[in-house]
């Protein structure tokens, strides 16, 4: 019973021990570039030694696709959900994402054109799934596939853009709520807009 105890100990260390390098090279990928996420970085964000991380990760690379693994899995809890066209809900998942996970992706932004492989690739993937994205969830209100949808398409990609959260929660400093009250102002006026004549 005691051996069984302390392994069951030594494996949930283990894991908490994992969860905190995972963390910090998170943290570190949100807020240095790419090149400067070291294994020492690693290691001493987490206060543990870099062998640890080695034992727990593998590699640096280990610890980067963790974390990519995890933004992913965040992205698609919290933007992947919603029914198509329900856009308040639609809305809240997308804003609770930038909230989570902005200034994370912002310093991946920065760093699309220089020598950072990860963040070139994960800005070509995140740009396609945010117009994957506005076409599930806002599709339902636009012409299916008609003239307009291009357009319209591109015209909500913009209004719920990265940098539109950018714009009024970190430049501007308004409050989610405000950031939120814009963002659904600029898609319901896509939405509702009518059809040009023809």
């Amino acid at each position: 019973m005691t051996r069984t105890y302390d392994n069951r100990r030594r494996a949930e260390r283990a894991a908490l021990t994992a969860e905190r390098i995972v963390d910090s090279t998170e943290a570190l990928l949100g807020s240095e570039k790419e090149e400067a996420v070291t294994l020492k970085a690693i290691a001493e964000r987490s206060g543990v030694t870099v062998q640890t991380v080695l034992r727990h990760m593998g590699s640096r690379e280990g610890c980067i696709e963790a974390v990519v693994a995890r933004v992913r899995d965040r992205v698609e809890a919290e933007r992947g959900t919603s029914e198509p066209g329900d856009v308040d809900a639609a809305l809240a998942g997308l804003l609770t994402h930038y909230e989570s996970s902005g200034v994370f992706v912002l310093n991946l932004l920065a760093q699309e054109s220089g020598s950072s492989e990860l963040a070139r690739e994960a800005v070509v993937q995140g740009r396609a799934y945010h117009r994957a994205w506005v076409e599930r969830c806002f599709g339902p209100h636009l012409d299916p596939r008609g003239e307009r949808w291009d357009a319209d398409v591109d015209a909500l990609v913009a209004a719920t853009d990265l940098y539109v959260w950018k714009l009024l929660r970190l430049d501007l400093g308004r409050s989610p709520e405000a950031a939120r009250a814009v963002i659904t102002r600029l898609v319901r006026a896509v939405l509702e807009a009518p059809c040009a004549p023809s």
